[in-house]
């Protein structure tokens, strides 16, 4: 589907006009990311998350201690002759997406210790206002198999407006709500991409060797959009932002200009269910080591937004919303503040209070936090 936007050009007096165009909503422009992006409008996107070609640096083949080679990232696409020609191209791009990103619009950018600061510094200079740098702290990282130097355990996110005095989106309480009624820190643990959620190729290999969890995507696009925001990914490789965004039903555009990625893509976002409108709407127990939050485990699919809870009597029932709230009778809160408030009681342990219909019967919440410490997720 299209949307009509509005494009600037200039008349022959030199005196700035508008274009009607329509704009590619759900597509993937198979493209350069800076001819693609020329081709949008002024001011037409509500974000913009981008995880640009990380310039490695890689000296060679890098081997396990048992002799197998590690699946690096040496792919050509990330690969410059100089830091002035990553410059150059890093600030190409960053114009473009300052041009086309609303006034009040989000700007995200993912990198590790090999190019974010280059990047930091070239977005700055392009006009955008950083509003938080955020840790994504990998709970199961890939070890320093050389051991010369610290196990790489993090990469870093930059958050940023588009000016120091936007309105940009911030959904503050959501992100409290997802982390168990706690202020959101800038330190976020996830575990990297593995498993059934890491995308294949034909025969069977990752199809891309940085794809991003889709549970990051999902904090951050809930943290800054609303459903119904276009978001756009200029980096789009096998579609995490799409199949995120389709999710949480937000409006997406994606660049890539390597086929195989393109189609892999296609394949994932056309695969993913969008949330249930009800469980859309999002709000305007501490534990101890390791704690993880009942958002953690919605944001990553384990009890998805639209699943039902009910007490272990079934006397109750309450529906998951996309920030890991629950609601019932119109009234949200976390886990535990709804199960202290149909037992009138001043506290209640919403991990054990609350349960999951399954096939097999009843399974108390809990169970499925400890799953998901089991397999690395804390």
């Amino acid at each position: 589907m299209r949307h009509e936007g509005r494009i600037s050009t200039l008349d022959a007096k030199g005196s700035r006009i508008g274009a009607r165009v329509r704009l590619p909503y759900d597509q993937i422009l198979m493209d350069d990311c800076i001819a693609a992006m020329q081709s949008l409008p002024d001011k037409c996107i509500d974000m913009i998350f981008a995880d640009p070609p990380y310039n490695m640096q890689l000296g060679g083949d890098l081997f396990r201690p048992e002799g197998g080679l590690v699946d690096a990232v040496n792919d050509a696409w990330d690969k410059y002759e100089s830091f002035a020609a990553y410059d150059a191209f890093t600030k190409a791009w960053l114009k473009e997406a300052y041009r086309i990103l609303k006034d009040d619009g989000s700007f995200w950018v993912i990198g590790s210790y090999h190019n974010i600061f280059r990047v930091g510094a070239a977005l700055q200079d392009e006009g955008f206002w950083i509003l938080n740098d955020i840790i994504w702290r990998k709970s199961n990282p890939m070890p320093n198999f050389k051991g010369t130097r610290f196990t790489n355990a993090h990469e870093t996110l930059i958050w940023a407006s588009k000016g120091e005095k936007s309105r940009y989106t911030f959904n503050y309480q959501a992100m409290k709500t997802l982390n168990d009624d706690v202020q959101m820190r800038s330190d976020w643990t996830l575990p990297i991409c593995s498993g059934g959620e890491r995308a294949k190729d034909d025969d069977g290999h990752k199809a891309h060797p940085t794809q991003k969890p889709e549970a990051l995507l999902y904090r951050v696009m809930l943290a800054c959009t609303k459903p119904g925001d276009i978001v756009l990914d200029p980096f789009f490789g096998t579609g995490t932002t799409g199949a995120v965004a389709r999710r949480l039903r937000r409006r997406w555009i994606g660049i890539e200009r390597e086929a195989k990625y393109i189609k892999v893509a296609r394949q994932r976002i056309d695969s993913t269910l969008p949330l249930d409108e009800s469980a859309m709407t999002v709000m305007p127990s501490r534990q101890s080591a390791p704690r993880v939050a009942f958002g953690t485990l919605v944001e990553a699919g384990v009890i998805p937004a639209g699943a039902i809870l009910t007490d272990a009597k079934r006397r109750w029932k309450a529906e998951i919303h996309a920030d890991g709230s629950l609601v019932m009778n119109g009234e949200a809160g976390s886990i535990h503040k709804i199960g202290a408030k149909v037992q009138n009681a001043p506290s209640c342990n919403g991990w054990t209070f609350w349960h999951v219909e399954t096939p097999e019967g009843l399974t108390v919440v809990d169970q499925y936090r400890k799953d998901w410490i089991a397999k690395g997720g804390a």
